[in-house]
């Protein structure tokens, strides 16, 4: 059983996806932590971000590797645990400029594939081209959705004290890179069941969505 969960930023994805996982003896994948590691790997060494050129060419450097366990996911690069480190702001501005590029995708979108494949119970693999791009054919494709305000509010209250309309503008800005970029856009799949959260708890989403994925298996 593959499910692809996928969505902007703040509805709930990360959340959501790890409780779905644990609930029903899945394995849980968050892509955006991949990306995230490739762009701190990026950071760390000295690769000017804003250089195609220069990312491209040190897209296969990075070891990176996931662990898959949704009651504590791991993810190393090079051996070292970077859970922490790739939170940080400095990543999450350059993280868009980095995952736009195509070598880095294709990088990427390959690690993902071999651990959903590898998944022997299935997988929650959460992200924002999952259902288009790197799972097409997942048994069960979720877009989340909620307003900018529902999902700054959300970002800024996990990032203690930030401030929740430059978190908007943020959101915002991050959206429009990923959802125009030419190499696997932030998009909704045709075949996706679209789940709007802005006025669900997260216990209603979880439940929402442990129940789609119960019935798909039911009529699988």
């Amino acid at each position: 059983m593959i499910v692809a969960i996928d969505g902007p930023s703040g509805t709930g994805k990360s959340s959501t996806s790890k409780a779905v996982a644990a609930q029903l003896g899945l394995s849980y994948l968050d892509t955006g932590a991949q990306y995230r590691a490739i762009t701190w790997w990026m950071v760390t060494n000295g690769i000017d971000v804003d250089d195609v050129s220069s990312v491209a060419a040190a897209a296969g450097k990075p070891e990176i590797v996931s662990g898959t366990d949704p009651q504590g996911p791991t993810i190393t690069v090079d051996g070292v645990d970077v859970a922490g480190p790739i939170r940080t702001q400095e990543v999450t501005s350059k993280v868009s400029a980095v995952s736009a590029v195509p070598e880095v995708r294709a990088r990427i979108t390959e690690l993902q594939r071999s651990i959903a494949a590898s998944a022997e119970q299935g997988i929650v693999v959460e992200g924002r081209d999952i259902g288009t791009t790197v799972l097409p054919d997942a048994d069960l494709k979720i877009f989340l959705t909620a307003s900018p305000e529902a999902r700054a509010a959300r970002r800024s209250g996990e990032l203690k004290g930030a401030d929740v309309h430059s978190t908007r503008e943020a959101l915002i800005k991050r959206d429009a890179a990923d959802s125009s970029r030419k190499t696997s856009p932030l998009a909704k799949a045709d075949d996706a069941v679209e789940v709007d959260t802005t006025e669900l708890t997260l216990a209603q989403v979880i439940e929402c969505v442990v129940t789609l994925v119960e019935e798909k298996r039911a009529g699988k």
